[in-house]
């Protein structure tokens, strides 16, 4: 089945044509996808148009697999599975009564961090924009709110599937679809330098955020091996001139693991890399990952915040949702597998 999602007006200019229906349709047709409208409700169309639509169309790339929700923070987390069979994530997130929906670009990821679950078995492929689009929207219809902001932060590099990503970013902006705003989508990056300079040169204009995690490159390389190929000092430089020429603000994502980035020499390097920048470190308590190591103390987040703070670092630390549903990058699919391997 074809998905309509995302599709140009030539695009359903021509379904119609080929339908054998009055051009006019086409708009009807496009009006109710960007809706978020399945074919079985879009009551514009009559009756034997929808039948003929679903003959070889669907309204998403994606169906849903599995939803899990942690009640007392309504974090939802959506397993999803493409038309070839493959099984993503994505999570849908509500602060303050807004929803906010963290969207993967990749099932898998190559990047193999080793405290993220995604990653642990590679690249399976990067998603096509329908596939990026349709969490969004799926999402937003489940949760019963229209999508607030949006985070490109499930399993994926984004920046190594940057025309996809940057396709479903156009889409999402546009007036008549989702209507988010820039300022309101976050993109999370390892430090793929290129891709941060053609965020640049195309004026993308999104929030950036990059995956610290330490700024000591031999302590990085054992849990990053991506510092390799793209390390740290480019990347962030890359940052600071996407900072330039944008005027966001960027974020730096720093999992705190227990005796191996929360010592005060990795402290120290942070506090020397983000020096004279306004650069705010956003602090994240490990969530284990099968295979590496089990969780952290009970302080351990806490405690390397007090050695930022004695540093005069800007920090946050993040709230932790979705801990009960396995809202990591990955957790859900594995488990998901697990089980399905077992029964």
């Amino acid at each position: 089945m074809e998905p309509l999602i995302g599709k140009t007006k030539d695009e359903y200019d021509a379904i119609v044509s080929s339908l054998g229906e009055a051009p006019y349709r086409a708009r009807q047709i496009e009006r109710s996808v960007n809706a978020g409208r399945l074919i079985d409700e879009m009551s514009e169309l009559s009756l034997k148009l929808r039948e003929k639509l679903k003959v070889d169309y669907t309204t998403f790339a994606l169906d849903e697999k599995s939803v899990l929700t942690e009640e007392k923070t309504d974090t939802r987390k959506f397993l999803l599975r493409t038309q070839d069979s493959v099984l993503i994530e994505c999570v849908g997130m509500v602060y303050d009564g807004k929803l906010s929906v963290c969207v993967s670009t990749q099932a898998g990821c190559p990047m193999r961090c080793a405290f993220c679950e995604s990653g642990r078995n590679g690249l399976i492929r990067s998603l096509t924009s329908p596939e990026i689009i349709s969490q969004a929207y799926i999402v937003s219809r489940n949760m019963g709110m229209p999508v607030h902001s949006v985070v490109l932060m499930g399993s994926g590099e984004p920046l190594l599937n940057y025309r996809n990503v940057k396709e479903f970013i156009e889409f999402i902006t546009r007036e008549d679809t989702l209507g988010i705003g820039v300022r309101r989508i976050t993109l999370s990056t390892c430090g793929v330098t290129s891709g941060i300079k053609r965020m640049t040169d195309d004026g993308l204009g999104v929030n950036l955020s990059l995956s610290l995690h330490c700024a000591v490159p031999e302590i990085r390389k054992t849990i990053m091996p991506s510092e390799e190929k793209f390390p740290l000092s480019e990347a962030y430089k890359a940052c600071m001139e996407y900072r330039r020429a944008s005027g966001r603000l960027i974020t730096l994502e720093y999992s705190v693991i227990d005796g191996v980035n929360d010592s005060m020499e990795c402290a120290r390097a942070l506090a020397e890399l983000i020096k004279g920048s306004d650069c705010e470190v956003n602090i994240i308590d490990y969530n284990p990952t099968e295979g590496y190591r089990g969780a952290n103390k009970a302080n351990t987040a806490g405690e390397f915040a007090k050695k930022l703070k004695r540093l005069g670092i800007n920090y946050t630390i993040r709230r932790k949702l979705g801990s009960s549903v396995a809202a990591a990058c990955g957790q859900l699919k594995s488990s998901y597998e697990a089980f399905s391997e077992k029964k």
